[in-house]
């Protein structure tokens, strides 16, 4: 299925979560924020969250500095 991540079409497999999509991706669960269709998906529900074809989905990772 396809589903829109930070606006580009990325095919991932049916029933992946959204925990499923970060590890596919290679981000750190613990350094993203996340939303879906507009609606932050908090990180205790990620493991629970199937995500539906044609959802938007936005990552955003936290990056230290000094």
């Amino acid at each position: 299925m396809i589903v829109t991540v930070n606006g580009i079409g990325t095919e991932v497999p049916e029933g992946t979560t959204a925990e499923g999509l970060l590890d596919l991706l290679g981000h750190r669960t613990d350094r993203v924020a996340m939303e879906i269709d507009g609606t932050i998906c908090p990180r205790g529900e990620r493991g629970t969250t199937v995500l539906a074809p044609g959802q938007n989905i936005e990552i955003v990772s936290f990056v230290g500095g000094g």
